[in-house]
């Protein structure tokens, strides 16, 4: 068995998040963002329009310092924010067009990442090793 192979699901979404991390970190810099910012821009990718709340808890980002990671996002033109049109107390987010090209760049690089770290299934199941 390969020494970096684990039948744990944690072991194993940690290794490949730290492959992801060390992927997207160099663009990450460049553009002066971290990874949470990333998560942002990524939910905000997948759904336009999502509400601050929603945002928080699907990128995985403590509701307490995702209101300063927004406003980076949008003093740095990635993200805007709307008044949402159905209820005006409530601010909605969505990428701009820098912000799209970015998060296209950085899901290549998740995508080359996972393609690099995604372990062949029966390696780490004995269940789906194939004998004989």
């Amino acid at each position: 068995m390969n020494g970096d192979a684990s039948t744990s699901l944690a072991v194993r979404l940690r290794q490949a998040e730290a492959a992801i991390r060390d992927r997207l970190l160099p663009l990450l810099v460049e553009h002066g963002l971290t990874m949470e910012h990333w998560r942002i821009v990524a939910v905000v990718d997948d759904h336009p329009g999502i509400g601050m709340s929603s945002l928080a808890s699907t990128a995985v980002v403590p509701g307490a310092t995702l209101t300063r990671h927004t406003d980076k996002l949008v003093e740095l033109g990635l993200v805007v924010r709307h008044v949402d049109p159905a209820d005006k107390r409530r601010a909605v987010l969505a990428l701009s067009p820098r912000g799209r090209a970015l998060a296209t760049r950085l899901r290549a690089e998740e995508r080359r990442a996972a393609a690099a770290t995604t372990p062949d299934p029966a390696a780490t199941d004995p269940q789906l090793q194939v004998t004989g």
